[in-house]
Order: structure tokens, then sequence, then C-alpha cells
């Protein structure tokens, strides 16, 4: 496998990321079968694993520290904060008060002295982001973490967070962790351009499109999606599964799984460091890991952006952040002027 620069940080990588949502009860609640589901992609040559305080609520964390006992030199571990854990408000988001109780208790689930990549879920406008920064600078200060980056960010944040961390001193977000696939491509347009400007590295989830590529859902047909965590309504979107009708007969020509596909297409972009695959089964791992060599010649890359234009989402978008200033109705409206009695 060949490896890849994250970014500026001198940190090789491969190009696929082995990514663990899936591993607890939120996909494959069977430890010991993770275990040797993420022991097969280090043996492969992956070397990079993405993991979250929030997925299955520290059970993902609790398997990959197991997993990776004795092996921890090999890899480069990326966690990430700022989804609620637990019902106490302040057990979430972006705050110094938060960040370095999470960071203690991912270490301490995960059996490690450190993080290699630390990165921020979501954006919280309710924290200004030199206080987010200064406390990741005191953790790489102290050699908890390496590397910090964010994740699923717009580009007006990436680029204002890079300014505070110039101007203030502080360490600054070395990656970024966006939404990406052939039916997702808005990041083309500023994500990914600006994080190439700051010598970020990117890696990309969610290459399948929340598993529309895998050519499973098909226009006329009922598929299960329960475990995508996206409404029935994304993967009966007539303009994605449209794209898809017309991806299928490209792979076939090219002798192509669609999953290979859709997984060298975004790995062909050279903003994008590394693709998180998240399989839950060993069947979905063998089956990416069968690809990892593949290569697309112009033609099909040309043929992809005729049929999903680059800088452009098929339809709606359910992995991009909303920003409050378009979620919250209160920040979208005036008051009504209140009206005197007669």
């Amino acid at each position: 496998m060949k490896y890849r620069t994250l970014g500026r940080t001198g940190i090789q990588v491969s190009p696929y990321c082995l990514g663990t949502m899936m591993f607890g009860a939120m996909g494959n609640p069977d430890h010991d079968d993770s275990i040797r589901i993420i022991h097969r992609a280090l043996d492969a040559g992956i070397n990079f694993v993405d993991t979250a305080d929030v997925y299955s609520a520290g059970e993902s964390e609790v398997i990959v520290g197991k997993a990776l006992k004795g092996r921890r030199d090999d890899v480069v571990l990326a966690g990430k904060v700022h989804y609620p854990m637990g019902d106490d408000p302040n057990h979430r988001g972006n705050s110094r008060r938060w960040i370095m109780t999470a960071v203690e208790n991912s270490l301490r689930r995960l059996q490690t002295d450190h993080l290699d990549l630390y990165q921020i879920h979501r954006p919280d406008p309710t924290v200004d982001v030199e206080e987010t920064l200064s406390a990741l600078s005191d953790l790489i200060h102290s050699g908890k973490v390496r590397a910090i980056g964010t994740s699923t960010f717009p580009a007006s944040e990436i680029v204002e967070a890079q300014w505070v961390a110039e101007r203030r001193g502080l360490e600054r977000f070395r990656t970024e962790q966006p939404p990406y696939s052939i039916v997702n491509r808005s990041i083309e347009q500023e994500v990914l351009p600006v994080a190439q400007r700051y010598g970020m590295g990117i890696l990309v989830w969610s290459p399948l499109g929340q598993g529309l590529l895998t050519g499973r859902h098909r226009k006329g047909r009922q598929t299960d999606s329960h475990r995508s965590g996206y409404t029935p309504q994304y993967f009966s979107d007539e303009r994605k599964l449209e794209v898809v009708e017309q991806l299928i007969p490209l792979a076939e020509k090219a002798g192509l799984p669609m999953t290979h596909l859709a997984m060298a297409f975004t790995i062909s972009h050279p903003g994008v460091t590394s693709a998180i695959i998240g399989p839950r089964t060993m069947e979905q791992l063998d089956d990416l890991l069968a690809g990892a060599d593949v290569t697309l010649d112009d033609d099909i890359l040309d043929r992809i952006d005729e049929i999903a234009p680059p800088g452009t989402d098929a339809g709606l978008n359910q992995a991009a952040y909303v920003p409050p200033a378009v979620s919250t109705v209160s920040l979208r409206r005036r008051p009504a002027a209140k009206r005197s009695a007669a």
C-alpha cells in the first residue's frame, strides 16, 4: 500500500482510513469480531484508524483500545470530540472545560497515552474558536495530542481558525474531515481548495455516499437502511438514485464493483489524503480492500463528471453541517412588531 503525507504534519498514512463507527452497539456489538476486522485491516497495510467518543457512547473506543494492544506504535490513531456524552449540558461541545475532560476519557478507553490526531467533530457556535484552539494547543504541548483537526467545518470557519491560530500564537488545525463522494461533491467548491491552500490533510468520510454507492439502493426497490442513520427520504431521492442508475453501467463497463469505483473516485482528488471506510463485517472490509489499488482513467472520471457535476450534491445532502443561521428559525426572522392595544 502506498502511503501519503497527512497535510504538512510529516505523518504518513494509508489512502484508506479505518473508521470505527460500526464497532459496538451502533453496528457490530461483537467485540471479538470487531477486533478481528481491525486486525485484518492493519495486516492489509492500513495504518490509519479513526474513532470518536460518541460512537456507541464510548464502546467503539474500548474495542479499538483492545485491538491495538501491542500494535499501538504502528498505528496513526485519530479521535474526535464534540457530541453529547450523557445528559449533562457541559458534557459536550468545544469548550476547554469539556475538551480537557473528554480527551482523558478517550485516552482511558483507548488504553493509550496520546492521540496522533484529535479532531473537533463539528463546529460549536457557542464557543469562541480561540478557546478551543487554546485548549487543543495545551494538549499538544503536554504530549497527549500530536496534531489537531476539524470535521465537517465550512470553509469560512476553517479560514477563521487559521487566522486566529496565527494571530494568537496557537497551534493550528492540520486536517479537515468532510463528507465526500460522487453524490456529495460540494466540498470541491471551497472546502478542498481552502484546505489545500493551508496545507491541511483531508480524510473524507462516507465515500460510499451513505451507502447509496454500494449499488444496493435502486430505483423502485425497497431496501433496509435503518443502520445508516439517514432518513428513508435520503434513499428515495430521485436525483441521487438517477446518478446511481447511470453509474452502475459505467462500473460494469470498467469491470469494477460499484464500491471500488466510488472509493477510487474519492482518493483520486489531489486534495484528498485518505478516505474513511466503515465496515461492519469482515465481508464488507474484504470487498473494500480488494479495490485498494484501483485507479480510474481520465475517460471514466470525465464520465463521472457528466453524471454528477463537480462541486455539486445530487439532491439533499443530509451529511452536510447546517449552521444555526439556517436551522434556527429565530435567527432567520425578525421578531414581529408588538401591536399596541386599540
